[in-house]
């Protein structure tokens, strides 16, 4: 597992899942000789993409930012069309570091989209029931009001057995949030209505999670926006804004669906300071 120091945040990426979807959906209007150059593509013109979850370790609080693809949740037909070749292995990832669900204090979820999502709950006997039980859940209040009541668009990713067991741990917020001294959640649009990213600061040390604004480091291009964006000018002007702020304290940026970097560094300019790559495998 590959780890990261920020200031005093420690974050370890857990094993999610992976899943290959289209690459022209990814990328929206960008045309494939342009995106094709920044992330690789298969035959069939899918690409490769990581749900792994970050565990993050502030002053003694286990924090996971997102839940994986999860165990289970999804019907055969799901798994063809979603092009999932793995699903989540959190409990082991989290033995291999001493600890299981039940240690992790606070779920950071950007939206509630499955494959954020189906990881926060579990099979058990004829229902469904909590993973992480001892867990607080924060996610803004916009998100979880289409959680429970989606759309005829947004119905086929947000699942009520992903909502329903875990209602009770549920924490919504407005516009931002102070999880900790120098974590805050930021309510941003744009990639769903009630979608957020993640800020962290700590002396000169700097890092964002921009969850599915910028998914993978091949969409740093402020105008790269995502098929699936429910509100694409609104993340090209949320990407545009945490782009630049970030570029100017020379943050860390880091991916839960990228297959090759875990987290990029920029300076002022965008120019890339510093990388963690993911190891990589190759599947059957």
């Amino acid at each position: 597992m590959e780890t990261l120091q920020i200031g005093r945040a420690k974050l370890t990426w857990l094993n999610g899942g992976v899943n290959f979807l289209d690459g022209g959906a990814m990328f929206g209007v960008v045309p494939k000789p342009l995106w094709g150059k920044k992330y690789p593509y298969n035959d069939k013109n899918q690409i490769e993409l990581r749900t792994d979850p970050i565990l993050l370790q502030i002053d003694g609080k286990n924090y996971l930012i997102e839940s994986g693809m999860g165990n289970g949740k999804l019907t055969d037909k799901q798994i063809r069309n979603f092009g999932v070749k793995e699903e989540s292995s959190i409990d082991k990832s989290l033995s291999e570091l001493g600890i299981t669900t039940d240690d992790i204090d606070v779920i950071l979820m950007t939206h509630l989209h499955f494959d954020h999502a189906c990881g926060l709950t579990k099979s058990a006997d004829s229902t469904y029931e909590s993973v992480f039980k001892n867990a607080l859940i924060y996610v803004s209040q916009v998100e979880w009001n289409e959680m429970r009541n989606p759309n005829i668009r947004s119905a086929n990713t947000y699942w009520e057995v992903n909502w329903k067991p875990i209602q009770e741990q549920v924490e919504t917020f407005e516009d931002e949030i102070t999880i900790t001294d120098g974590l805050k959640m930021v309510h941003t649009g744009g990639h769903s209505d009630g979608h957020s990213i993640l800020l962290f600061q700590d002396g000169d040390n700097t890092w964002i999670h921009m969850a599915d604004i910028m998914p993978t480091h091949a969409h740093q291009n402020k105008l790269w926006a995502l098929a699936y964006d429910d509100y694409p000018v609104t993340s090209v002007h949320e990407k545009e804004k945490w782009m630049n702020y970030g570029y100017q304290h020379r943050a860390w940026y880091t991916f839960y669906h990228d297959a090759y970097y875990r987290a990029i560094k920029f300076d002022e300019s965008g120019g890339r300071i510093d990388e963690v790559e993911r190891k990589r495998y190759e599947y059957e």
